[in-house]
């Protein structure tokens, strides 16, 4: 009779473990996808992985490849790039993701996204964190 308890108990596990990694698989497509935009100059394909909060501060998407352009040269023209650790927090409303980024000079950066969860049940990018010279000390 111990038996299904623990099968159940098993059961809950693994799922809960598939669906964490599909959290992480989620975020970093939305991340890759993005990234893809910026590198073909595709301001309006970049724009739409933002959130609502993101789209508030930047309410076109000129005003907003502008501002990536400028402050996150990194993440918009990556020399090269590695997904790092990943954690999702709120049951799976929020995942972070760090992505280990190369720059095309050289220079070595950290970049900690925020996905989040929308009313609708779809995954936006709600902000970035960039560190310089930054290793993987995880999130």
């Amino acid at each position: 009779m111990r038996v299904f308890p623990v099968a159940a108990m098993l059961c809950l596990i693994l799922a809960s473990t598939a669906r964490a990694e599909d959290l992480v698989q989620t975020a970093q497509s939305l991340i890759q996808e993005q990234i893809g935009a910026f590198l073909h100059n595709d301001a309006t394909a970049a724009y739409s992985f933002a959130a609502p909060g993101i789209k508030a501060l930047f309410p076109d998407k000129d005003t907003f490849f502008a501002m990536v352009k400028k402050a996150y040269q990194p993440v918009y023209h990556p020399g090269n790039y590695a997904f790092g650790k990943s954690r999702a927090i709120d049951n799976g409303a929020v995942v972070y993701q760090e992505v280990l980024i190369t720059g095309t000079d050289g220079k070595d950066w950290t970049a900690i996204y925020q996905i989040t969860r929308q009313p609708d049940g779809a995954y936006k990018i709600n902000g970035v964190q960039i560190l310089p010279n930054a290793t993987s000390e995880g999130i």
